[in-house]
């Protein structure tokens, strides 16, 4: 990774994105000690995993006690 300064950048801006755009990442340093503060990376999509419906089928168990009772209002307020 290379790094360059803020005044360095923006004078090649563009000839920075096209090292990114190519998998180079690129630190940003400010101020008089050129610390990192940034660094610049590649944007990659990322696919969504499909979701697993069903996961804890047969792992787990729910009951409700006799005495239990909740009024579809309740449920839907409920915070």
């Amino acid at each position: 990774m290379k790094t360059m300064a803020v005044g360095e950048l923006k004078s090649c801006f563009s000839k920075i994105l096209e090292e990114v755009r190519h998998g180079e990442k690129v630190g940003i340093s400010y101020g008089k000690s050129k610390k990192t503060i940034a660094i610049i990376v590649p944007y990659r999509e990322q696919r969504k995993a499909e979701r697993k419906i069903g996961i804890l089928d047969g792992k787990t168990r729910i009951e409700f006690r006799d005495d239990f009772e909740m009024t579809a209002e309740e449920l839907v307020t409920m915070k």
